[in-house]
């Protein structure tokens, strides 16, 4: 039997595809980012549940519930409305991460709110809870060569030169997950929405 979060805990959700073919591929960041969180952080492996697996880390006093929906990405939706049904958690206790090809590869931004920039996932997750008040952690993965469909470059795995880029940013958007739970989003906006390696995405 799986353990339960506390009251008042944190609901990050990181989104990807299912199935090991999909591990590696640009869509999955969001997986790896919410893996990364849990070695830092968590005890247990996730383990499978409804409509999603999920594990429970904790950081700075409080419980914190990772999330990864097995429903593919364009039913994310349908595993994120299960949890805020089952845990309620508070409005800025929840927390979206997932790739963006409107970001360099390697940049990362935290919204409060806004639409689903075409991503399906997001779009599935605004059409089940109603509302674009979510906030929402994405991540770069570049936009698509000349000529290549954006669905088949999101499926694509990163390229060897593109790894040590990848592994940066997952790394930093742990932390900046660190600091969204210990110091708030706004503050942690400011301290990773325009840092250096994201000045060229100011306009976003």
């Amino acid at each position: 039997m799986q353990a339960e979060p506390g009251n008042d805990c944190i609901l990050i959700l990181g989104l990807g595809n299912p199935g090991e073919e999909y591990r590696a591929t640009r869509h999955n960041i969001g997986f790896l980012v919410v893996d990364a969180f849990a070695r830092r952080h968590a005890t247990r492996d996730f383990q499978p549940d409804v409509k999603f697996s999920r594990t429970i880390a904790r950081y700075d006093h409080r419980d914190v519930l990772l999330a990864k929906p097995t429903t593919y990405m364009n039913a994310s939706g349908e595993a994120l409305d299960i949890l805020m049904r089952r845990y309620q958690p508070a409005p800025d206790q929840l927390m979206v991460v997932y790739d963006d090809v409107d970001l360099p590869l390697g940049a990362i931004r935290l919204r409060k709110h806004g639409g689903s920039g075409g991503h399906r996932g997001m779009a599935s997750i605004i059409e089940h809870l109603g509302t674009l008040s979510i906030p929402r952690l994405r991540c770069g993965i570049g936009t698509p060569p000349a000529g290549l469909d954006t669905a088949d470059y999101v499926l694509s795995p990163f390229e060897p030169e593109e790894e040590d880029t990848v592994r940066d940013m997952v790394d930093r958007a742990v932390s900046a997950l660190e600091s969204w739970i210990a110091s708030g989003i706004e503050k942690t906006m400011a301290a990773y929405n325009y840092s250096a390696s994201n000045q060229q995405d100011s306009s976003q």
